[in-house]
């Protein structure tokens, strides 16, 4: 029996067709909505012509595709260096160097500050679903996160003040950026534009979205098109913690939120 196993080969490569499987499917996650895909269909045109040319034997054509392909190692660090760049900081991320409590602290910190001052905020937390267009809309920051440029990109009379904020990682990679705002017929019409895009942005993907009010100085959280209020005496960054987690514990955590949140309400209206 292990004489017959050992004179199959084919076995041996099973580690190696799963592992390039896998990158391959972080690749296109990773490019998903971005202009790398764009890039990516322009190249197959391409090569799809140099083939053509090779078969109906295009001479010209073919030196051409050849000399284009020859600096094709050059151009493709060019072109896609920001991507580059940002995958290979998502992946020391990802390891013991992302500190992931330490930057939603930071952030619910930040919210709680501008709530004091009564100071309108929304800010986009990237999860699995790349943001890239709505990166786009606003003006490219890059920056290591931190409660004080949060504080002054939504300073009153800034440029910046009226877009949100988008985060990936540990970093603020950009600022005045525009959401879409939410269709859901069932909103209330006293819920005013940045609630309403950050419910908008939580419906299209499955960012974590953050909300300051400007009339009232409350912060609300967005996550899969439902909205929870943070009420005095909850912990922001914990709240913030459970909705960031996976889907089945965000999930689960968002919904007992929403029913305190609805039962205390009840509660008030009934002493009221």
């Amino acid at each position: 029996m292990i004489e017959l196993l050992n004179s199959i080969s084919w076995w041996r490569y099973v580690p190696e067709i799963i592992i390039l499987w896998y990158f391959y499917y972080l690749l296109l996650v990773f490019i998903q909505g971005t202009r790398a895909i764009q890039v990516l269909k322009g190249l197959l045109i391409l090569a799809i012509i140099f083939v053509l040319s090779v078969l109906l034997r295009l001479n010209v054509m073919n030196w051409i595709m050849a000399k284009l392909f020859t600096i094709s190692v050059v151009a493709f660090f060019v072109i896609f260096q920001p991507e580059l760049r940002r995958g290979l900081a998502r992946i020391g991320e990802l390891g013991i160097f992302y500190k992931e409590d330490e930057t939603l602290d930071e952030i619910a910190n930040a919210a709680l500050l501008l709530s004091k001052k009564n100071i309108g905020a929304i800010i986009a937390i990237e999860r699995e679903i790349g943001l890239k267009p709505y990166i786009e809309s606003g003006v490219v920051i890059d920056s290591h996160l931190s409660g004080e440029i949060i504080n002054t990109i939504f300073a009153p009379n800034t440029p910046l003040h009226d877009g949100g904020v988008v985060i990936q990682g540990s970093r603020i990679i950009a600022a005045g950026c525009l959401f879409p705002l939410s269709q859901n017929p069932h909103i209330p019409k006293t819920m005013g534009t940045r609630h309403r895009a950050a419910l908008g942005l939580s419906e299209e993907t499955d960012a974590i979205v953050l909300v300051v009010s400007e009339e009232t100085g409350t912060v609300s959280i967005a996550s899969g098109g439902k909205i929870v209020r943070h009420s005095e005496g909850e912990d922001l960054a914990k709240m913030l913690e459970n909705t960031y987690r996976p889907k089945k514990k965000k999930w689960r955590g968002l919904d007992l939120l929403a029913k305190a949140n609805l039962a205390k309400q009840n509660n008030k209206k009934k002493a009221q």
